[in-house]
């Protein structure tokens, strides 16, 4: 009796003590998240903006001690994100934009999560990097400071204004048909360079007070763009696309996309062709972070960013004549780029490194533009993403994660790759570092032969078999990591899956094919989304990959995803209602076949009506008949990257087939849950509602 009673205590006391041991949605969705980080062009000084639970504010920190600073005082969780946060080049001035989401279409159109009865507005702000009152400096957006320190030139309405730092009106600088983005001001501030679209083309302009007229550079009949200035300010190098519609070509095949760089004497406005992408697949417009990343470096080199050897490098050349010249070879890809103050060397994010595991993580890197092997400045376990440079040059800010601590600014020292970890005490008091699993890496095949990468999220003991759910990334050109991502949506995934493997599930974050980092064709294949939808191959490989283990119950897997996740959580449940016996789709695409419109004209593609067709059965809407999974459908409705209609006509669809379904609306907020407290919403909603269906009481 004695010792029944003895297990008994012992039971309770194990009950007790797992109890105690368990966080909270709220607690793991607390992560303090950094952004925008920036140096000044003088002075080892540096900035970033930091979401503390939906309240966002400036930090700043100087050397040699680097101890962040708070700048700003906003205390409410309004929703109004900043960006665009620069140093005015004296260092003395931090200007940023406040409002807008700048994650999504419509980034300057006002956000109102709060219902306020006056809408608030996108607004340029400045604050003195030594502290100080924070202040309007005008209504509008993308700022850029020109080299004097003395004034703003930002954009309103799709044209330029310009308003002094320190006091005055705001004016517009010039007038000009069509809409004005990629301004920048030349080295000596005397000149303003800019896009401006008009739809079928798109011409490179500069503005100069001395000229009444603006002057065009080499304009022609296609869309230019991405401009930057030479170091003297004499040229401009550019990128040349094709304007126009061109012909209607079928529609379900791949072909390359064409674009070449240019160089422009100011002075002239003439200019010449200097390089043209190889005419393969591999050698279209580059689509991942940053696009082409063109540079005037160093040297009169000219930087720019190419997939054409089947992974996203980074290449140089002579800005007068000569081939271009590889960076950084090898099988990983490099992004978030960076131009060193002197124009000699570039750092970036790569995922490599000296651990099998790394190429589901981020590293920083560096290069001579001259050449050379490329150099890894931090390695290990951990995630370090996008690098500055610091004015000195032997400093190089980056934001810093690990499996189990959220995004923090850190240093690293180029020369002795020391770290120094900054904002620790910003992690909030309850925050359950110390409770997170360490996801484990895993690959498996998909039934059509790509080797698709995943994270394990579980956590030890439990019973002899468990529920599982397969999350689905959006973007689709993202990657999840094996660890916290340095993109905030990704982030707050990353928190949902430990949130879920805390309470007993076993996690599989898969990387579906159309993501990024893990090569050209791994990212760009055929026969997906409108083409057919093949990436959710993928998904389904993942769910029978966790039905296999011997741990997970193969009558207890969910599915969960959003955006682009949303879509294939959909196609999930339409198509294999019995792989996944429950799904949460947050804001997916649920009709492919409206993508492709019937052209006004004669001509059309010669494949247009069987590409129509195949858009439908690409999308969830077809899968209506097979569909018997329960569903929680969760939505915003000013979301600006995925209508908020692709949802309502699916309820709509649900409601006519009398289908049950469970549904969260999410009324004034965007695709990036602005307000914190409606992160935390959807959060509890997903894990309850997967929880409901998978581990009943």
């Amino acid at each position: 009796m004695k010792k029944l009673i003895l297990v008994f205590f012992s039971y309770i006391f194990l009950l007790t003590e797992l109890a105690a041991q368990s966080f909270s949605v709220e607690q793991i969705s607390s992560f303090s998240f950094p952004s925008e980080l920036t140096a000044s062009a003088s002075g080892n000084k540096i900035a970033w903006a930091m979401n503390e639970k939906g309240l966002r504010n400036v930090y700043v920190a100087e050397g040699p001690e680097f101890s962040p600073r708070k700048i700003t005082a906003f205390i409410e969780d309004d929703g109004q994100e900043i960006s665009g946060l620069q140093f005015s080049p004296d260092g003395n001035w931090l200007i940023f934009v406040r409002g807008g989401d700048h994650g999504g279409g419509n980034a300057n159109v006002p956000v109102n999560v709060t219902h306020a009865t006056v809408m608030p507005k996108v607004e340029i702000w400045k604050v003195p990097f030594a502290g100080g009152q924070t202040e309007v400096v005008a209504e509008g957006d993308e700022p850029m400071v020109s080299p004097d320190s003395k004034t703003v030139a930002y954009l309103k309405n799709g044209q330029v204004w310009s308003v002094s730092i320190s006091e005055g009106e705001p004016k517009q600088l010039f007038q000009v048909k069509g809409n004005v983005h990629s301004h920048s001001w030349s080295p000596d501030g005397s000149q303003l360079l800019f896009v401006v679209n008009r739809g079928t083309h798109a011409l490179i302009g500069v503005f100069s007070n001395e000229n009444p007229a603006l002057q065009w550079l080499a304009p022609s009949f296609s869309r230019d763009l991405s401009p930057k200035w030479s170091r003297d300010g004499s040229q401009v190098v550019f990128v040349r696309t094709p304007g126009g519609s061109g012909a209607a070509l079928p529609l379900l095949e791949q072909r390359h996309q064409p674009w070449e760089i240019w160089i422009a004497t100011v002075e002239t406005g003439l200019a010449v062709k200097r390089w043209k992408a190889p005419e393969t697949l591999r050698g279209s417009v580059p689509t991942t972070n940053g696009g082409f990343n063109l540079h005037w470096a160093a040297d009169n080199k000219i930087v720019y960013l190419s997939y054409e050897d089947g992974w996203p490098h980074l290449y140089a050349m002579d800005a007068n004549a000569g081939p271009s010249s590889l960076l950084t070879p090898g099988e990983y890809m490099v992004e978030h780029i960076k131009l060193a103050k002197d124009g000699k060397s570039l750092v970036f994010s790569a995922n490599t490194g000296n651990l099998p595991e790394d190429i589901d993580r981020r590293h920083i890197g560096r290069v001579s533009i001259n050449g050379g092997k490329m150099e890894l400045l931090t390695e290990g376990e951990g995630i370090e993403a996008i690098p500055v440079p610091l004015a000195d040059e032997k400093q190089i800010a980056f934001f810093s994660a690990t499996a189990k601590r959220s995004l923090l600014p850190a240093l690293v020292h180029s020369e002795t790759k020391e770290i120094k970890l900054l904002a620790e005490n910003l992690i909030p008091n309850d925050f359950p570092q110390d409770r997170l699993v360490v996801p484990k890496q895993v690959k498996f095949q998909s039934p059509d032969g790509f080797t698709v990468y995943g994270q394990l999220f579980e956590k030890e003991g439990g019973p002899a078999k468990k529920p599982a759910v397969v999350f689905v990334h959006g973007g689709p050109q993202r990657q999840m990591l094996l660890g916290w991502s340095y993109m905030d949506y990704y982030s707050n995934t990353y928190a949902v899956n430990q949130q879920l493997a805390e309470m007993g599930f076993v996690v599989l974050s898969v990387n579906f094919r159309l993501g990024i980092g893990y090569g050209y064709e791994f990212h760009k294949p055929a026969r997906t989304w409108i083409q057919g939808g093949e990436e959710y191959l993928d998904v389904k490989a993942a769910g029978e990959y966790l039905a296999k283990l011997t741990q997970v119950d193969a009558q207890r897997i969910g599915v969960y995803g959003g955006s682009y996740g949303g879509y294939l959580t959909a196609m999930a449940l339409g198509k294999d209602s019995d792989l996944f016996k429950v799904g949460v789709d947050i804001h997916g695409v649920h009709d492919l076949s409206g993508r492709l419109e019937m052209p006004d004209g004669y001509e059309k593609a010669p494949d247009f009506d069987h590409a129509v067709k195949t858009a439908w059965l690409s999308s969830p809407m077809a899968y209506l008949d097979t569909w018997k999974s329960p569903v929680l459908f969760i939505h915003s409705d000013d979301d600006r990257n995925v209508n908020f209609s692709q949802t309502t006509d699916l309820v709509r669809r649900f409601e006519e087939r009398k289908m049950p379904f469970e549904s969260l609306m999410i009324p004034g907020d965007t695709h990036h849950w602005m307000k914190y407290a409606n992160m935390v919403k959807v959060n509890k909603a997903t894990v309850e509602f997967l929880k409901k269906h998978l581990m009943p009481e």
